[in-house]
């Protein structure tokens, strides 16, 4: 697929914003394309994101503001032509608001550059979204046939993933953070304390 194209597949049309909540993310986004139904809007590319750097991003994944959309694969490798992604926190449950079930989790990844585990921590920000453990097995356990069963298994290794640059000095950087968000992202900072034995 030639770039022309694929930034055709990609670009919203005029007067569209897109700015979904996690719970749209992964219900009208993910859960689709773990079920292997289409999406509408079909705007959400996907890309392997090892070995992009979170600056590549523009041009290949769904740009909203400074934040970058895209559809991965579920990997243990996240690492980069210039850094790596290290894991932040706790996972945080998405659930439904219309009747409070765990449909998904959010994980927080933190960009460094250079190579593990010295790299200089930069303020790229990466949430990953996947479908809850019983949100996975009841959409690859409704298939019939095995090959569908096996194809649907497989497509539930797909996340989505939104990749944002934080503004330190202004925390308004176009992402409104949850407090737990905040909490999130603050435990990176234990790493730097020591406490006494």
């Amino acid at each position: 697929m030639g770039d022309s194209e694929h930034q055709r597949n990609v670009n919203l049309p005029p007067g569209f914003r897109f700015y979904p909540s996690d719970e749209e993310l992964v219900v009208h986004f993910l859960q689709r394309k773990a079920s292997l139904l289409p999406c509408h809007p079909d705007v959400i590319p996907d890309l392997d994101l090892f070995p992009y750097d979170p600056w590549d991003l523009h041009g290949k994944a769904l740009g909203e503001g400074n934040q970058w959309y895209y559809f991965s694969r579920r990997t243990q490798n996240r690492v980069t032509h210039n850094g790596y992604w290290k894991a932040m926190g706790m996972e945080e449950p998405i659930v439904t608001s219309s009747n409070g079930k765990i449909v998904g989790v959010k994980k927080y990844f933190i960009f460094f550059m250079g190579e593990s585990p010295s790299g200089m921590k930069t303020n790229w920000v990466m949430q990953e979204y996947r479908l809850s453990d019983s949100s996975s097995s009841s959409s690859s356990s409704s298939s019939s046939r095995s090959s569908k069963r096996k194809s649907k298994t497989d497509y539930c290794k797909w996340v989505i993933c939104r990749v944002y640059e934080r503004d330190d000095d202004d925390n308004d950087g176009g992402t409104e953070l949850s407090c737990l968000d905040e909490v999130f992202l603050s435990l990176d900072d234990l790493d730097e304390i020591s406490l006494p034995n």
